[in-house]
């Protein structure tokens, strides 16, 4: 049994032990409105989630298969990241002014649409399908939590029950990953590449379908047009210095984290053979022999690791803040990237601190959504979330485009943690400083009423 076999069941079961462990020490729900509430979001998120997993493990595949040369494809994800950072922060924009219904329901149609372009083998419309496909990402990551967040509050439900929804759809979206994986890879091998997409197809229609007949339409402030809208999260951003800390920590955090899901195969896979080849036998015993390994069992190893991060999510927000408890998270994710560059070659250390930081990003998802449900303005909730995605791309393109050694790559994602964990601090301090405000004035006021009733 390999190592990354080994670990995957090792983490199913730390998994499993957790999530019992977690549900034993948490208080059940027992508010019927709530679990209908967050079954109709759940249902409908996991099916978005489900039609863009099920696109991921054969794009490049797909492309390769069409004859697109190395540069053709690296243009194509180029443009998909490109497009998210310029295009998606306006439509995303859309959802504050015309619904955030609306705009989850453009996702589905969007996404939809570049799933068809993938049956043309033509470089330009393969290109439309990534500008597509680029924008309605930036729809998924904003769009649908503000919905969330809006009806949760408009409801009335207790703040900390946010928090518990966001874990939830976590380890549901890890669960999703690893079926629609399996799910992606019988359709490819029974019907060709292009299958999974129309199987994300369907799978998204169906969404519209359910977004369309359970949920009801809400807004930020839809009486003012796109541009003024852009303007206000602009200015939120710079008077709010909490607003202006989450938006960086995100950048940062989700820029590495998607450069490591670029870098991740490279860095796990042994080296080749140095000695060259003396003869044509050589040649064939080493292309024999060159090192491979699991993709599938690691990517599923990921998924289990994030799933363990939510759970301790939960644990962790009963004992103190995500403010808080994300400062050591965020640390400790650039210690793990730091290993393929302090232990080149070591396939044990640099696996396992890979699983390390994506129980990290299984940390990091539910805390920022719960963060950013306290502290980004409601009426441009989804436009801010959108201004965050634009260094957030920018920092992927920056490091595509540049054709970086491995090492390098590796070192500027730390730099961009450490960086992150910088700005939590300062967030973390922020807060700190406003309680005890807070807890000031309150006494204050006490103090104040005491006296003019002795007056009195």
């Amino acid at each position: 049994m390999n190592i990354f076999l080994g670990g995957f069941y090792v983490l199913c079961i730390l998994c499993a032990i957790l999530f019992f462990y977690t549900r034993s020490k948490t208080q059940a729900v027992t508010d019927a409105g709530f679990q209908q509430f967050q079954r109709t979001y759940m249902i409908v998120y996991l099916l978005a989630m489900a039609g863009d997993w099920l696109q991921g493990p054969h794009v490049y595949a797909l492309y390769a298969s069409y004859g697109m040369t190395t540069h053709q494809i690296e243009i194509l994800f180029v443009a998909g990241f490109g497009s998210s950072m310029i295009v998606g922060t306006v439509v995303g924009s859309f959802a504050d002014k015309y619904g955030r219904r609306n705009n989850c329901i453009l996702y589905g149609i969007l996404y939809g649409a570049a799933c068809i372009t993938k049956h043309f083998n033509n470089f330009w419309v393969l290109m439309i399908g990534r500008l597509l496909g680029g924008t309605a990402t930036s729809i998924l990551y904003s769009a649908f939590e503000s919905w969330l967040v809006f009806e949760h509050n408009k409801r009335g439900y207790d703040s900390e029950l946010l928090g518990n929804i966001f874990s939830h759809a976590i380890l549901g979206n890890s669960l999703v990953a690893i079926t629609a994986g399996i799910v992606a890879q019988y359709f490819a091998d029974m019907f060709g590449f292009v299958a999974p997409f129309d199987v994300s197809l369907t799978v998204l229609m169906l969404m519209c379908g359910l977004v369309v007949c359970t949920w009801p339409e809400n807004y930020g402030d839809k009486t003012i047009h796109i541009g003024q809208s852009m303007q206000n999260a602009v200015q939120a951003i710079k008077s709010d210095y909490k607003v202006l800390c989450l938006g960086l920590i995100q950048s940062l955090f989700e820029g590495s984290m998607y450069v490591f899901v670029l870098e991740w195969t490279p860095a796990l896979t042994p080296p080749t053979p140095i000695s060259p080849p003396h003869t044509a036998r050589d040649l064939l015993d080493t292309e024999e022999h060159t090192p491979t390994i699991p993709h599938g069992h690691i990517f599923a190893g990921f998924m289990v690791s994030i799933m363990i991060g939510s759970s301790l999510f939960k644990l962790l927000s009963k004992c103190t803040t995500p403010e808080s408890f994300m400062r050591p998270v965020l640390f400790v994710s650039a210690l793990t990237l730091a290993t393929p560059i302090l232990f080149p070659g070591n396939q044990l250390i640099i696996f396992i601190a890979f699983l390390v930081f994506e129980v990290c990003v299984g940390l990091f998802w539910p805390s920022m959504s719960t963060m950013r449900g306290k502290y980004v303005p409601e009426e441009t909730r989804a436009t801010v979330m959108n201004f965050f995605r634009i260094p957030l791309n920018f920092i992927v393109v920056l490091i595509l485009l540049q054709n970086l050694k491995m090492s390098v790559i590796f070192s500027c994602c730390v730099v961009f943690l450490i960086l992150a964990t910088v700005f939590q601090h300062w967030l973390y301090h922020i807060q700190v400083l406003e309680n005890c405000g807070e807890y000031l004035y309150t006494e204050v006021d006490a103090v104040i009423k005491v006296i003019k009733d002795k007056k009195s």
